[in-house]
């Protein structure tokens, strides 16, 4: 970049006259005084005939214009970099911000002051002051930044103002690069326990599936392949079908696990970090952590239907090596989630409608009768099925969970659910370990599971 002129480099006519619009624009509040007192002098003594004070007032109205034209004809080439460190942090922890210019022209530069944009969430905007930087050499600054409030934060451009010694004039040149900060939720450590309704196994829950050898493999067992082990042949297939056949090893299948969100505006009543709705996000982000780290594959659904990460079998991670992309890509989406403006959990429930398997975790808002009923079934296309039910009308008053919050609990508990009512400011660890402890009420004739 061109420390005073067009960012780009270009030296044409009109990038002159340009760059020296922008250069006069640039005057300074002591610049503009000396240049309207010069012409101030200079009219009084064509008025009066004062051959000296014209001198002054010629003097006076110079000395800005020339130092606009030089501060326009010097040329700095400077580049410069931004490194994030970390890209993806929680809601109230501190990212680390470092900037850092290198003169890359064969001429030292004056004094530059350095300004990032940054927006007002994240903190007031740095500003740092470089003295002269040699032919070649560079300068390293560093500023932090932190948000209360999740989302997608932009981090520049980097501006760059120049001024000549007398403080006559200041230039400002952007950069075009700029980062992103991603704000997530802050998660909860959840207690290593068992839910009501989990199976065993690999990934606190695991069953047994066969390994597919190719597309065209459609039963068991199939065509020796070159490299097969000669103790997996099945004689009897071989036999049977004139060809040398062998089994079909078992692997593992990792246990599913879905995350609901409720996110329908008219479920959740005010804003703000310590609102109904963000513990709701904050918790489903622990959920989700919390089942990925004991080796599920995890989604995440929300009430308009969308299912996150969206790839491989029915919205779920593919394999235990996409875990970390898929927290990634499921944290990215719960940083910048708002409100829905969907009335109901229809679409949620469409999707459940496709896979019977797998533990469900839900995190409903406000709940009428008929949203209620139709939670309830999304139970019976589950194997187990866990709800943290939030009353946001006592999340503003801070007072008890109302009575109506109770009954839709007790229907969900009737429907087979683990449901908790949850109260203002409540710790999701203390509720997760109460929900491994609590038995629906249709337990006698469930048949998916035990006692933790």
């Amino acid at each position: 970049m061109d420390g005073a002129a067009v960012p780009d480099g270009q030296r044409g006519d009109e990038d002159d006259r340009g760059g020296l619009r922008a250069a006069l624009g640039g005057l300074t509040t002591r610049g503009r005084s000396f240049l309207a007192a010069g012409v101030a002098a200079a009219a009084c003594a064509y008025v009066l005939g004062q051959a000296d004070l014209l001198r002054v007032g010629l003097l006076l109205a110079a000395l800005p214009l020339i130092c606009v034209l030089v501060l326009h004809r010097t040329r700095y080439r400077v580049a410069a970099s931004r490194r994030l460190t970390p890209q993806r942090v929680e809601t109230g922890t501190e990212a680390r911000v470092q900037l850092r210019m290198e003169n890359v022209s064969k001429l030292p530069t004056g004094l530059l002051m350095l300004q990032d944009h940054v927006p007002y969430m994240l903190g007031p905007r740095p500003r740092f002051v470089l003295d002269r930087v040699e032919a070649g050499g560079r300068r390293e600054v560093s500023y932090r930044v932190r948000s209360d409030l999740r989302g997608r934060f932009p981090l520049g451009p980097l501006q760059l103002r120049l001024n000549d010694p007398f403080g006559m004039c200041e230039l400002t040149r952007s950069f075009s690069a700029y980062d992103t900060l991603t704000v997530v939720p802050r998660t909860e450590a959840l207690p290593p326990v068992k839910l009501f309704g989990e199976a065993s196994g690999y990934g606190d829950g695991q069953s047994r599936s066969l390994a597919l050898a190719g597309d065209d493999d459609d039963v068991i067992p199939r065509t020796y392949r070159h490299g097969d082990d000669l103790r997996r042949v099945h004689w009897r297939s071989t036999a049977r079908y004139g060809e040398l056949m062998v089994r079909r090893e078992e692997l593992p299948q990792r246990a599913r696990c879905t995350v609901l969100l409720d996110t329908r505006r008219i479920a959740f009543q005010g804003a703000g970090p310590d609102s109904a709705f963000e513990w709701a996000v904050s918790g489903t982000a622990s959920a989700l952590v919390h089942m990925l780290e004991r080796g599920y594959a995890v989604r995440l659904l929300t009430d308009t239907g969308s299912a996150i990460p969206g790839e491989g079998a029915e919205g779920f991670a593919g394999s235990a090596q996409d875990s970390a992309e898929a927290a990634g890509l499921m944290m990215d989406t719960l940083a910048v989630v708002d409100h829905s403006e969907g009335g109901g959990l229809s679409r949620a429930s469409d999707v459940l409608r496709g896979g019977g398997d797998g533990l469900l975790i839900a995190f409903l808002g406000d709940l009428d009768e008929e949203q209620a009923a139709l939670a309830a079934r999304m139970r019976g296309r589950s194997g187990a099925a866990v709800a943290f039910v939030l009353d946001s009308g006592t999340w503003l008053t801070g007072g008890a969970v109302a009575g109506a919050v109770e009954d839709r609990v007790r229907q969900l508990r009737e429907a087979g659910w683990t449901a908790l009512a949850v109260p203002p400011g409540a710790s999701l660890a203390d509720l997760w370990q109460q929900a491994a402890g609590l038995r629906p009420e249709t337990a006698a004739a469930d048949t998916y599971g035990g006692w933790s």
